[in-house]
């Protein structure tokens, strides 16, 4: 059971009990709206804190701090949550009942988290330009190896294409002329106000208590002048683009993306039924995407589906030869009409349902996993715990597929192919 102590107003500390590891982690978040004018730089400042401190000036002395903390590891965080972009830092540590007698972990630990977000190492009052230089060069090279994976890339297309007017359509980490146009003094006037107002979401996978963990933290923030902006509620999708587009470029593989939309998030009491639908429908190896279009009619190199609960988007991306383009796409919406239709054997239901649980089997395997399920879960706005989720999964029927198929509707399509196909 997860416990929940508000530090201040916009500060959340989520704290859940695990005694079954040896390690713990914690984790600082910060949300902000998914925003293009502030996604690269959001994307960039967790890179530049970790580089150095006032009191640990490069990477080498934080490496030997981290070293006396029983090998402890401090790392980036960049996710997009729907309508939401989190940065922060995640810390994975040796819980303190397994340290020598008299050694703490997890206290220094929350104060060298504190260093690195209240005292980076600063030049003329502002971020150290050289990290931030660096660290630019870093993403630029991390964006543009996306173009090197077209699968990734026509994904991405298809997304800004069909969100046109959402901001889920942003790219998680910028475009590559926003990270170019960023200098030191407007990235750190930027985390003063990320620091200032933006929502803090804390979470603790280990067997600390809650209240002097929170004892600790709370001081962190009582340091900064808060005056908190509170982000309204996940929104579905923002209907806006839509559309075919066709783009080309030096490629031998053509790639075919289709996007749909249903009315189905996860705030939904049919989300567990949705999900079973992207499961069977294309993700995974026994689904009809795969075995049909793929192996029976071996239309294509690749094929999935994904769902993205948060906004109500289903995903099918094909790897295919340009020409067979228009018969990849009507079989893809053939198998998605035999899903409305409950063409759905017994055998499929299970192994889609089985492969959710899974899933869900193993969120509880590692701190990290249990720290990455929840804090999305909670930010994303999903109201179930993995205990009532399983049970939902477990409760689908056919009938609740067909009924998620017939809710979903094509809306755009996206393909990538050779310059000469």
């Amino acid at each position: 059971m997860i416990q929940t102590i508000q530090l201040m107003p916009g500060v959340q500390l989520r704290c859940f009990p695990a005694e079954r590891f040896k390690q713990g982690c914690l984790s600082f978040q910060f949300l902000r709206p998914m925003a293009r004018e502030e996604a690269a730089m959001n994307a960039l400042i967790p890179a530049v804190l970790l580089r150095g401190t006032e009191k640990r000036p490069d990477l080498r002395s934080i490496t030997l701090h981290l070293d006396d903390l029983y090998g402890a590891s401090v790392g980036a965080l960049v996710r997009r949550i729907g309508d939401y972009q989190t940065i922060g830092l995640h810390c994975s540590f040796i819980e303190d009942r397994f340290a020598l007698s008299g050694d703490q972990v997890l206290a220094p630990m929350v104060g060298f988290l504190e260093e690195l977000l209240l005292n980076p190492l600063l030049e003329n009052g502002v971020f150290f330009n050289h990290f931030v230089q660096s660290e630019k060069r870093n993403l630029i090279a991390t964006i543009e190896s996306e173009r090197n994976d077209k699968r990734a890339y026509a994904a991405a297309q298809m997304l800004k294409k069909m969100c046109a007017a959402d901001s889920f359509g942003i790219p998680r980490l910028g475009e590559v002329e926003q990270v170019e146009a960023i200098d030191a003094p407007t990235l750190w006037a930027h985390y003063r106000k990320i620091l200032r107002e933006s929502p803090v979401e804390i979470f603790y996978v280990g067997t600390g208590k809650p209240e002097k963990l929170a004892q600790w933290l709370r001081p962190i923030f009582e340091k900064i002048h808060r005056q908190p902006v509170f982000l309204p509620e996940q929104s579905p999708f923002r209907d806006g683009g839509g559309g075919d587009h066709v783009q080309t470029m030096e490629i031998t593989q053509a790639k075919l993306v289709m996007g749909f939309v249903t009315p189905i998030t996860n705030r939904d009491s049919r989300f567990a039924a949705m999900q079973v639908l992207n499961t069977l429908f294309g993700a995974g190896m026994t689904s009809k995407l795969f075995m049909n279009v793929r192996e029976k009619m071996s239309l294509c190199y690749s094929i999935g589906s994904g769902y993205y609960g948060s906004k109500g988007i289903m995903t099918v991306s094909a790897g295919i030869d340009a020409e067979k383009e228009s018969v990849v796409r009507s079989e893809i919406l053939a198998q998605l009409d035999a899903c409305r239709a409950g063409d759905i054997t017994a055998e499929e239901l299970r192994s889609a349902k089985e492969a959710i649980l899974s899933g869900l089997r193993g969120v509880h395997d590692s701190p990290g996993s249990i720290e990455g399920y929840e804090t999305t879960a909670a930010i994303g706005g999903l109201p179930l715990t993995v205990d009532d989720y399983r049970r939902a999964v477990e409760a689908v029927t056919s009938e609740d597929v067909m009924a998620a198929a017939a809710s979903v509707t094509l809306h755009t399509t996206y393909f990538l192919k050779g310059i000469d196909a």
